[in-house]
């Protein structure tokens, strides 16, 4: 009787040891989701300047909370943050600098979030409406302008590595289905917008091969619109990893009913045309519609997650804490109150 109860400590004690060392060890892989794990996230580039001037984050019991605890209460994984060469002080339109996108890169890896960089090649925000490039390159010759690009991407991916964080993904450009850096790197100069997309994928693969660059476009949708772009960056020889897309439904004047079929096949048609890897890197919702705005997440995960061998990799939305209050802006998904809208509960698995 007293070896059955030695043996029956015995056993238990080694039982809560393994325990003890499976929970470690599952603490260790999951602080940072896995790579090849779906990604859901945020593009938050106005945060710190929110905080900077008082700006103040509550979940939905009115506790205090870090805006990106928020995030990843609600099952956000990855943290998008844009990057300006030489940019103003301006709250809503400047900092994004060098030194600010990788305090923010440190800080939302330390919060166990994975990082995607996005480059502007501009001093503010481009989109299809501006391409404008940095002031300090406004009179360099196109050979000039090459080095710009790659220095500025290297400079940047680098100095995120030497703080200790390694991008997935680097987006080279932001919204460019005319091209960026105009009028060198428009889309009527193909041969040459190629070079400098192939100079910001060169600075990137320089400091690590493994990060995957993103060639985005605007109007996910837009099938024609993206063969046009892709063909052409096909034809041209663009080196490239993920076709990237927006989803603004709101900005095409149509509820996402109407177009989530066509953004669906314009995922698949990229996927298997390209053979490329495809993610929403940019989404949004009314921030009053808060139902509304939670199908339309609900129907843009599903759709990407639908992309046949698993090459849709995520969704992505865009500054969902920048509430009007703060930024004039209506497509977030926070409310007057300072919390979250439960359109972001999309999110959750």
């Amino acid at each position: 009787m007293k070896n059955i109860k030695v043996k029956f400590k015995i056993m238990a004690m080694s039982v809560m040891a393994l325990t003890l060392f499976s929970c470690a060890n599952t603490q260790k892989t999951t602080s940072i989701s896995k790579p090849g794990s779906f990604a859901k996230g945020a593009d938050v580039g106005w945060l710190p300047q929110m905080e900077a001037t008082g700006y103040k984050f509550y979940d939905t019991d009115g506790t205090e909370k870090d805006c990106l605890q928020l995030l990843k209460d609600r099952g956000m994984n990855t943290i998008r943050l844009r990057v300006f060469v030489n940019p103003s002080d301006d709250r809503a339109s400047g900092h994004c600098s060098k030194e600010e996108t990788v305090a923010m890169a440190l800080r939302a890896q330390k919060m166990g979030m994975r990082v995607m960089i996005d480059f502007h090649y501009s001093d503010s925000w481009a989109d299809p409406a501006k391409q404008f490039k940095p002031a300090a390159w406004a009179n360099h010759s196109f050979p000039e302008l090459l080095n710009d690009v790659y220095a500025h991407t290297f400079d940047v991916i680098n100095a995120l590595k030497v703080a200790g964080v390694t991008p997935e993904w680097v987006q080279v450009g932001n919204e460019i289905p005319g091209g960026m850096m105009w009028p060198e790197g428009s889309t009527k100069n193909w041969p040459q917008l190629a070079q400098l997309l192939n100079k910001g994928y060169e600075g990137v693969k320089a400091v690590n091969k493994n990060i995957k660059v993103i060639v985005h476009v605007d109007e996910g949708n837009n099938n024609e619109k993206f063969r046009t772009f892709f063909d052409n960056a096909t034809a041209n020889n663009v080196k490239y990893d993920v076709i990237g897309l927006s989803y603004y439904p709101f900005w095409i004047k149509k509820d996402y009913t109407e177009t989530i079929a066509d953004l669906e096949y314009n995922l698949k048609d990229m996927a298997s045309r390209y053979n490329k890897e495809v993610m929403i890197v940019e989404v949004g919702g009314i921030d009053k519609q808060v139902e509304n705005t939670y199908q339309l997440l609900v129907a843009t995960i599903k759709a990407v997650k639908d992309v046949p061998n698993n090459k849709g990799l995520g969704v992505l939305y865009w500054e969902p804490q920048g509430a009007k209050s703060w930024s004039g802006y209506s497509l977030s998904a926070w409310g007057a109150d300072g919390k979250p809208t439960a359109a972001l509960d999309a999110f959750k698995e």
